[in-house]
């Protein structure tokens, strides 16, 4: 009989589990398929991951008991983290200048201070919330959301200059400590543990510049790692970044500094290195960014209930008035006085201060904190998100050609073969189109060849890929995917064109 009862425990247990496994893998293609309606019809993807979430909810049709904040709180904190640590490893240094640096912190700090005072002092006023509450409500949405922004920016709706799509991402990766620390803060207040006055400036600077440092060491550090370890088997380097994204995170914490600046630097202080399986690196953590993306909005929207939004609608929507067309416009002009951005382009980054899951996720705080007016805070933050990501995501477009600060899109190709580079000779991977007029149109590929130059490992003509020869006639329009060190590939650019033309 008892071999029998274990038997049955270990089938429940079994069974348990699979429902668990069903529930979570549905979720997921839920949401990928959410992601391609969005590309097809336009309707923003975070928003059809959160509307997921809610139909799975305990008020949806799923029936998924959700109501402890803390488990949001956690999975978005992780979440987050590893968001900053890819938006680092794909931010582009060459456009990462001294301005851009400086205008960045600026927004990221003074001004997300300046909305939190904007948005605080409307809800106090217009709202009749307590002025403590009313801080708290404007701190937590006072940072943009870096999902949100690279979402957006990096989908095929919205070109801009490559120094303003870096300063706006910039800054919505960097912000997040700021929002937190005010956030905590303002939290210790409610609760009667407030900071000694002086010390918080302090302790503030200390936890983004620790931060900072912790993750510029730890990401050098990173790099000559991958390129001195030798694993026995490739599948184990996604691992190690992946842990060691993981290890950065929780040392900063646990030293008193701010975590998410540190994963953002460390992905910074990586960027612009060559090491050992660094395409497929970087292809690995775009995809953990995007899955924790889907998982951060479907929990976002399980937590929710939406019977108690009804009631913050109105206060919502001034909320997102007051923030849209108010408190961060103010921010942005005032932090980029005397920069090099035209006024088109500061109403630009004006707009495109989309809050996404991050203010959710900072709205949880109270709820863990137990305050009295936590229920409040949340349900107005996530109506306001709601509004944020409805109407500036898929505008950002349209707005960016009315401001006429738009560029041509430029849609990398996709090879139809996988090469990645051997880190230890520092080669790179770059496409030059042969143009007309040039020393190659006309000629053959071994007439731009050499022991100096770079080798040629695919060309595409017409639309079609082939592996030359060195016998192969070369014409204008064809593209040459070369494999070489930067100094090789320089030396080939002037027989084949006169401008950058390469993708790395």
């Amino acid at each position: 009989m008892s071999c029998l009862n274990r038997l049955k425990g270990d089938t429940l247990i079994n069974g348990t589990v699979a429902t668990l496994i069903l529930i979570g893998a549905a979720l997921l293609f839920a949401g990928v398929l959410a992601s391609r309606l969005s590309t097809r019809f336009g309707i923003p993807a975070l928003l059809l991951f959160l509307v997921t979430g809610m139909l799975a909810g305990s008020e949806g049709p799923g029936g998924i008991p959700l109501d402890d904040p803390r488990i949001a709180m956690g999975i978005g904190s992780v979440a987050l983290f590893l968001i900053l640590f890819d938006g680092g490893l794909q931010t582009d240094l060459k456009n990462l200048t001294r301005d851009v640096t400086v205008r960045g912190a600026l927004l990221a700090t003074v001004g997300v201070m300046l909305t939190a005072g904007v948005v605080g002092v409307f809800a106090a006023t217009a709202l009749g919330l307590p002025l403590a509450d009313s801080l708290l409500l404007g701190a937590i949405l006072s940072s943009t959301d870096a999902a949100a922004v690279f979402s957006v920016l990096r989908s095929h709706n919205v070109g801009l200059s490559p120094r303003l799509r870096t300063l706006i991402e910039f800054e919505s990766a960097s912000n997040d400590p700021t929002a937190v620390f005010l956030t905590v803060t303002l939290i210790a207040v409610a609760v009667g543990n407030a900071p000694t006055g002086a010390l918080v400036p302090l302790s503030f600077a200390l936890k983004l510049a620790g931060g900072g440092a912790i993750g510029w060491v730890a990401g050098l550090g990173l790099v000559r790692l991958l390129n001195r370890i030798d694993l026995e088997h490739d599948g184990l380097y996604p691992v190690l970044t992946l842990a060691a994204a993981g290890v950065l995170f929780g040392l900063a914490e646990v030293v008193g500094t701010s975590g998410f600046m540190a994963a953002y630097i460390a992905g910074i202080a990586m960027t612009g290195r060559v090491f050992a399986h660094r395409r497929s690196l970087l292809r690995f953590h775009d995809g953990v960014a995007w899955l924790m993306q889907i998982i951060m909005f479907l929990i976002l929207g399980l937590l929710v209930f939406p019977s108690e939004l009804l009631g913050h609608a109105l206060p919502g929507l001034a909320v997102s008035a007051v923030l849209m067309f108010v408190a961060r416009p103010l921010a942005v002009m005032l932090c980029l006085i005397g920069s090099k951005q035209s006024f088109r382009e500061r109403l630009m980054v004006s707009w495109v201060g989309l809050r996404g899951a991050a203010p959710i996720i900072l709205a949880t705080f109270p709820m863990v904190a137990g305050l009295d007016t936590a229920g409040t805070i949340f349900n107005t933050v996530f109506f306001a998100v709601v509004v944020s990501v409805l109407i500036q995501g898929p505008s950002a477009g349209a707005m960016a050609r009315l401001l006429r600060v738009d560029v041509p899109m430029k849609q990398a190709e996709r090879l139809p073969i996988e090469i990645d580079a051997d880190a230890a000779v520092g080669m790179t991977i770059s496409r030059l189109t042969v143009e007309q007029g040039s020393i190659a149109d006309g000629g053959r590929l071994l007439d731009i060849g050499g022991p100096d130059m770079p080798l040629v490992i695919l060309m595409r003509r017409q639309g079609w890929y082939f592996i030359p020869t060195g016998t192969t006639a070369l014409t204008a329009g064809d593209e040459l995917h070369v494999l070489g060190t930067a100094e090789m590939i320089e030396a080939m650019r002037p027989r084949v064109c006169d401008a950058v033309r390469c993708d790395l």
